[in-house]
């Protein structure tokens, strides 16, 4: 009987550390849709460039503000002129708990950041 208990008591210690590292890829794997959301919206952006001239020309198809395809994210324009856009993610729900990127950033330039650390957000 004490053999059993010890088991259990083992097995309970290694579920309970397992599942922090579990949440942890969970939380990583997430952020695959903000990154998603953000190429895709400057994708839009480009085109609307390409067609009309102007990143900001009311005629342009990508709507700002959105909400990522799986809801993790919640994607705005922070720099929005005819020559150049700022794109920031921010986390919703349950992703905007997430301490190691809360916002990520891509521009009209390429230029990919995070905060507060940006090789953990791309």
């Amino acid at each position: 009987m004490i053999e059993l208990m010890i088991v259990v008591a083992i097995v309970g210690m290694l579920s309970a550390i397992s599942m922090g590292f579990y949440g942890d890829y969970v939380t990583d794997a997430r952020r695959t849709d903000g990154r998603s959301a953000l190429t895709t919206t400057s994708a839009a952006l480009e085109k609307c460039k390409a067609l009309y001239g102007a990143y900001n020309n009311a005629a342009c198809a990508a709507v700002i503000p959105a909400t990522s395809d799986e809801g993790y994210y919640t994607i705005a324009r922070t720099t929005n002129t005819a020559t150049a856009f700022v794109l920031t993610a921010s986390g919703a729900g349950s992703q905007a708990t997430d301490a190691e990127c809360l916002t990520m950033r891509l521009s009209n330039a390429g230029i990919k950041d995070g905060t507060p650390v940006t090789n953990e957000c791309w």
